[in-house]
């Protein structure tokens, strides 16, 4: 349950952050304001970016906690070994490419998320003329596209994105047919639909975040 619950949150988020990050599409100023909407939200009522960090927190719950999850159901698979069908035949744990993929695709992303943090928020991997956000007259301007942009025009930056989007893409595919299972759905119809409504909303944000590194490259956004 736990796996499936925090599956769930953060396809959730993966979603939204990818419409987020489509702003790049309409221009900096769109992106750009679209990053300050995210740190001014919810002020004065509540401090910069409150509803920002609270949000981090709950990412990086659910994120030990799928971590935890994985690595107990992973403990049990191996412990429990391979089954046999009715007709003697071995049928493995990892019957399916995107369940097989499925620890190293974890580790893909994780290590991807560590170093887009640390590449296009904190700033600390080389993004090329890296711009933190400035304060001028009392308002604030952010440099998300522009930071976006620079990091992007990286070779070695923009494949090592795409390649975790793939990662990431069947790693989703996987984890919404999981969480079906664990969730206890089972009529058949229903499955059908929340495979197929998991397995495309995998491929958009698959395909969409992959668009983002190939537009800069190919210099559609620049």
């Amino acid at each position: 349950m736990t796996m499936a619950v925090t599956g769930i949150v953060f396809i959730g988020y993966v979603a939204v952050h990818m419409i987020g990050n489509l702003k790049v599409y309409l221009g900096a100023d769109s992106m750009n304001d679209y990053a300050g909407f995210l740190r001014e939200l919810l002020v004065p009522l509540l401090p910069h970016e409150s509803v920002l960090w609270a949000l981090r927190v709950v990412l990086i719950v659910c994120l030990v906690g799928h971590i935890g999850a994985a690595w107990m159901l992973t403990r049990r698979a191996r412990a429990a070994g391979a089954m046999r069908t009715s007709r003697g035949h071995r049928v493995v744990w990892w019957r399916s490419f995107t369940s097989r993929t499925m620890p190293t695709s974890g580790i893909v992303i994780g290590a991807f998320i560590v170093f887009h943090v640390l590449d296009l928020t904190v700033g600390t991997t080389g993004a090329g003329g890296f711009r933190h956000p400035e304060t001028i007259g009392g308002d604030t301007r952010y440099f998300a596209y522009e930071n976006l942009v620079a990091g992007f025009q990286r070779p070695a930056v923009a494949v090592f994105y795409i390649i975790a989007m793939v990662f990431l893409g069947a790693h989703l595919m996987h984890g919404a047919w999981a969480a079906i299972n664990d969730l206890g759905v089972t009529a058949g119809r229903s499955r059908r639909v929340g495979w197929i409504v998991g397995t495309v909303l995998a491929a958009v944000v698959m395909v969409g975040n992959i668009s983002i590194p190939l537009a800069v490259m190919v210099g559609v956004v620049s």
